[in-house]
């Protein structure tokens, strides 16, 4: 257990390292102008068109960061300041959100099977919050390990998603890239090109981050249930 604790600890601390960064290079990239002068809300649209996309709105939503994209009601949902502004930044993350769309048009594999797995995730999600410290209550003072043996599952089950969803952001990641490498209208310079590549690298390892994050804490309280059961 104290292997595990450790382990979260390294987790969190390489967790605000990489939030920390992502952020500064998007602050560094949101104020690099584009020298297209195209805002995120075109950038958007631009790549929808040339994708054959019609079907997909794009809109502004509250808050930063915020951007997704939402396959139930097909929304490329940009925060104001990417939809609006007329940066690098804007520009790599609009083309990203795009990159999830053109993923759901074309029926992308890890795509549809993350999406077909969320209700599922999210019952998951929801049991943990009261299965993991009840169960070990029950363990410590009982040793009835079941409780934290139906957490443990549900917590594996998030884990598992927090991994599917990596392929899913790296491929989103490589589309837009791609498409912004191949339109010049777009972002007319090389270095506009490794900007954008940089500052989208930089919010994938997020995730990364995020799924060795679930990882951890599965293991923590794994060693528990495991620990208990051969005590």
């Amino acid at each position: 257990m104290g292997l595990g604790y450790l382990l979260m600890i390294a987790i969190a601390l390489l967790s605000f390292g990489v939030q920390w960064r992502f952020k500064s290079k998007f602050k560094q990239y949101a104020e690099l102008p584009l020298l297209s002068g195209l805002s995120g809300k075109e950038v958007a649209e631009r790549m929808l068109r040339d994708n054959g996309i019609d079907d997909v709105k794009v809109i502004s939503v509250d808050g930063q960061l915020t951007d997704h994209y939402n396959p139930a009601n097909k929304t490329v949902n940009l925060s104001a300041d990417v939809y609006e502004s007329r940066s690098v930044a804007s520009a790599a993350i609009a083309a990203h959100e795009c990159g999830h769309a053109v993923q759901h048009a074309k029926a992308y594999s890890w795509l549809t099977f993350r999406s077909a797995i969320v209700p599922i995730v999210q019952t998951a999600s929801t049991i943990t919050q009261w299965t993991l410290m009840i169960g070990i209550m029950l363990l410590v003072f009982s040793g009835n390990p079941i409780v934290l043996g139906v957490g443990v599952v549900a917590l594996a089950l998030v884990t598992t998603f927090s991994f599917i969803t990596l392929p899913v952001e790296f491929d989103a990641s490589n589309r837009a890239l791609a498409w912004l490498n191949n339109n010049y209208t777009v972002m007319q310079t090389s270095e506009e090109h490794a900007e954008a590549k940089d500052a989208l690298w930089w919010a994938a390892m997020t995730y990364v981050v995020a799924a060795l994050s679930a990882l951890a804490t599965l293991v923590y309280y794994a060693s528990f249930l495991f620990n208990g059961r051969r005590n």
